[in-house]
């Protein structure tokens, strides 16, 4: 797997968490300096967010097909978790969001001073719960990734066992090509000295019959 990736994604999910609890809390602050101050925030870590988002986008682009599609999957679940956060950060800053808020915290101080506290720890423990599913599916993706590593190693090796033996038949291709071609030149060789052979054994033939034809005509003319 990507170390690069893997980076962005630790950033991301540290960041997503980090934005939700956030988000929770915006409505809890009586101050609106403190509540404007983390809405600013929560602007900025949404930017930040985006240009993760990005940058993971990129990398997962640049690897090999089987990692690519497994990234660009988990990437899907970032961004859809990225425009959720969005769409909290749009509720939270809308005017009708600050009655709400503002009616939630008259309700709560009436009815039960801690309830307000206890929504808080309930959020905060919802953030918690979300950052640790983030953990667990980096976990996965790991191992995932891992497997698929060791399998492409063994097909390496699988291919290069391959390529070792048709190395091996091609040498053995061209030593069958040397001897057919020594085989050639023997018989080559033979078949001129079975021609030469012949022509001599031609010669002494016709030598032969020249000389008892000779020896015949001597015999005869003296009789």
């Amino acid at each position: 797997m990507s170390e690069v990736f893997e980076g962005y994604e630790r950033q991301y999910c540290d960041l997503s968490a980090s934005l939700s609890r956030k988000c929770s809390s915006v409505s809890l602050h009586s101050d609106q300096g403190q509540k404007h101050q983390t809405v600013s925030e929560i602007k900025g870590g949404i930017d930040d967010a985006e240009g993760l988002i990005r940058k993971m986008d990129l990398e997962a682009r640049s690897l090999q097909p089987s990692i690519k599609a497994m990234l660009l999957a988990k990437l899907r679940e970032y961004k859809s978790d990225l425009n959720q956060l969005k769409r909290e950060f749009k509720r939270i800053t809308s005017p009708s969001a600050d009655q709400a808020a503002r009616a939630d915290l008259l309700e709560s101080g009436m009815a039960d001073p801690h309830m307000a506290s206890a929504d808080q720890r309930e959020r905060m423990a919802m953030s918690v719960e979300r950052l640790n599913q983030s953990s667990d599916r980096i976990m996965e993706s790991r191992r995932t990734i891992l497997e698929t590593e060791e399998l492409g190693v063994s097909i390496l090796e699988d291919l290069h066992q391959q390529r070792e033996t048709l190395l091996n038949s091609n040498k053995k291709l061209h030593g069958v090509d040397d001897a057919i071609d020594k085989s050639k030149r023997v018989l080559t060789a033979m078949s001129r000295r079975i021609t030469r052979n012949k022509w001599i054994a031609g010669s002494i033939i016709g030598a032969l019959a020249i000389s008892i034809i000779i020896i015949l005509i001597y015999k005869l003319s003296h009789h």
